[in-house]
Parts: C-alpha cells; sequence; structure tokens
C-alpha cells in the first residue's frame, strides 16, 4: 500500500462521516489529482462507498460533491493492513495526524 493510500485511508479511518475529496485532500496534504484515483481504487475493492449530495449547484453556489465514507470491511481490513505495515516496519507506516502534510 502507497503511502498516500495509507494517509487517505487513515484519514476516512480517522473520521468516518462522509467527506468530499477536498476535505479528504486538505487532512492528507495530497492533491485533488492524488486524492481521487485512490478513493476510486479503495470503493472498487468495498473499502469506501460515495455517493453524490442532493443539492441544486445554482442554490448552494457551487458545484455538486461527491462525498466518500469507509465501509465496515474498508474500516476492519483497512485497520488490519494498515497495523501489519507498522508491525513489520514499512516505510511511512509510523503514526499519523489529521492535517499533517506528507514528508
Amino acid at each position: 500500500m502507497t503511502i498516500p493510500t495509507r494517509l487517505v485511508l487513515r484519514a476516512l479511518l480517522h473520521d468516518p462521516t462522509p467527506r468530499y475529496g477536498l476535505e479528504i485532500g486538505r487532512a492528507t496534504g495530497l492533491p485533488s489529482g492524488t486524492i481521487h484515483p485512490i478513493l476510486a481504487r479503495l470503493e472498487l475493492c468495498g473499502w469506501v462507498r460515495s455517493e453524490w449530495e442532493d443539492v441544486d449547484p445554482i442554490t448552494a453556489g457551487r458545484p455538486i460533491r461527491r462525498y466518500y465514507a469507509v465501509t465496515r470491511k474498508g474500516q476492519e481490513l483497512g485497520r488490519r493492513a494498515l497495523a501489519e505495515q507498522a508491525r513489520r516496519g514499512d516505510a511511512g507506516a509510523r503514526v499519523w495526524r489529521p492535517g499533517e502534510m506528507l514528508p
């Protein structure tokens, strides 16, 4: 698992409420072009689910957002995978705090 994937997964596990890509980017310090492919892969694996918000973009004054949340499967397997990598001493598996930038 790459360091950016770990950061995204940890951000989702830290706060399981649905969040949109820009919020996840702020929490991880990663750009949108990195975040969204990771979210797509995690969704294909069943670790993340997403849905478009139900708002009128004209009334909201902004584009419609797609919200992402970690699934139960993602919580269980994601925590297990991150813990295993930390136990093995994999580079980038150190403790991470939300909002911390990628080294």
